[in-house]
Formats: C-alpha cells, structure tokens, sequence
C-alpha cells in the first residue's frame, strides 16, 4: 500500500501528518515505528492523523503516535501543524476550528501573521490526573532517581510532565535522567521529563525527554507544563517566552481553572509517499 504523507515541524519538532480524514487510514505499531527510522523510514517525533470526529459539535479527531508506535494523548505543537495541515488541505475554510483528542477538545486558531494559538485547555495537578503515584497535590515533590533526590513538579496538559528546575539547560542531564524519570514507578503511564531554566520571569529555556520519543529539539504540551508549574511556584509571570533548542513559543496562563495559550510556529517541510 502506497502512504501519502506530509512532513511538517514546529520549532523543530517533526512529525508527519495523514489524511484519514477523506478515506480512513489504519496503522499498527510496528508499522509506525518502521516509518519513525530516520535510516530506512521517513523519520519523525510523532505521526499525526486526521480523522472525522466520534463526537458532535467538533470539526476533526486528531490522533497522535510517538515513534515508539504508541498512541499518545496529546502534542502541542503537533496540533498548531494540525490546523496549517487542514487548511493547506482544504479541508476546513475557518480560522479557527475544535479538535477532539483522546483528553478533550482543543481550540486551534491560524493567525493573521501566520502563527498558530492553541487553547490547550486547563493544566491539572492532581496526583491521579497526571498520572502520578502521591498522596495529595503539592506544588514540588522529591523524587528519587539514581542515587539522587530530584525535586519535581507534576502537571497533566492532557499528558503527564514532571518539571525539575536546572541552572543551565545546556549542561543538564538530560540524556542520562531524562528516561530515568519518563519510567519512574511514580509514574504509571510514564511520563515527558522536562528540564527548565529560569532566564527571567518572562522567559525560560527548556529541554524536554519525550515519552516514547526521547529528547526532541522542542516540546509543545512540555513547555505549556514548564511554564504553569514555574507560574504556580512564583517563578514566572504570564506571558512567558519560551526558548527550546528548535525555536520560541509564547505561553499564556492566568492561574487556577483558566486554559493555557501556546502561540508558535508551523511549517510544512515537505510532501511525499511510501510503500508500507
């Protein structure tokens, strides 16, 4: 079977996108992972694809794959390439459409300028929204990992991140702890370990392990739960630069059961198709 697909990134983070939309598309696990080898597949952070919704008063379904072949809840800046993949597509005429994923439906908008703002919905932090295993929510929890006590912050932006504070991004162990902390017993369902310095209370830097992908060169959902949990501990002020290895994102959060607004870039790289 021949797999039309379009390679798109938002601040460096890839993916390729499949209309499922005018005919339905069905990939298994192994499939998924052959495509995501940047050897002898296409290679990409996560799979898109666009479906016809399951539920009324909603425009699409958006279904996210990690590399991995596992399906995932939620990507950020897979849903600002979500909405630039529609419109190239002439599939929607709106400006600004409802999307239903697996945790909910989100708000995409194409801007004037070109940018994309998502409205990501409300953070949660309870322990059991996260997921993560504690008795109640609090703003920072110790964590033990290799032979060292993290302190973390937990936050579900519809998939689960821990935040730990680094004095430099450049330097920190990303690499080491990052899968250390995605498979933590803590952590049921595993989860996307970010790494966030502090530049000002405006601006951060971040690096995020992704779950299922590994440390991508920017994470959408991870800078969302960087900046909420650096707003709730009196870090930061809303709106906040974000500064990832593949670009900038602005993060907007007002506080307590307010959604959380992320305004960046989307581009298309490229068109092709694939014998699978």
């Amino acid at each position: 079977m021949k797999l039309t697909f379009t390679k798109m990134q938002g601040i460096g983070n890839d993916f390729i996108v499949i209309d499922g939309y005018s005919s339905p598309v069905n990939l298994d696990a192994a499939t998924i992972c052959r495509l995501a080898d940047r050897h002898f597949g296409v290679g990409f952070d996560q799979l898109l694809l666009v479906e016809k919704p399951t539920v009324e008063g909603v425009d699409f379904r958006y279904r996210i794959f990690n590399a991995d072949g596992g399906e995932v809840e939620q990507c950020g800046n897979g849903a600002r390439c979500f909405v630039r993949f529609v419109h190239d597509k002439a599939l929607t005429n709106q400006r600004e459409i409802r999307v239903e994923t697996a945790r909910g439906v989100i708000f995409p908008k194409l801007e004037d300028n070109g940018l994309v703002t998502v409205n990501m919905g409300e953070p949660r932090f309870q322990p059991a929204e996260v997921p993560f295993v504690a008795d109640q929510d609090e703003l920072v929890y110790p964590l033990q990992v290799a032979n060292q006590t993290l302190e973390i912050s937990t936050v579900s932006m519809g998939n689960p991140h821990a935040v730990t504070l680094v004095s430099d991004v450049d330097t920190a162990p990303v690499e080491n702890l990052g899968p250390l902390i995605e498979h933590h017993v803590r952590f049921p369902q595993r989860v996307n370990a970010g790494f966030m310095q502090v530049v000002d209370a405006h601006h951060i830097r971040l690096r995020v392990y992704e779950r299922g992908s590994g440390e991508t060169l920017a994470c959408g959902t991870g800078a969302c739960a960087a900046v909420v949990s650096g707003i709730r501990r009196g870090l930061l002020q809303s709106p906040v630069k974000v500064t990832t290895r593949g670009g900038e994102l602005t993060i907007a959060w007002d506080g307590a059961q307010q959604p959380v607004w992320m305004t960046g870039p989307a581009e298309t790289v490229f068109e092709g198709s694939i014998e699978i």
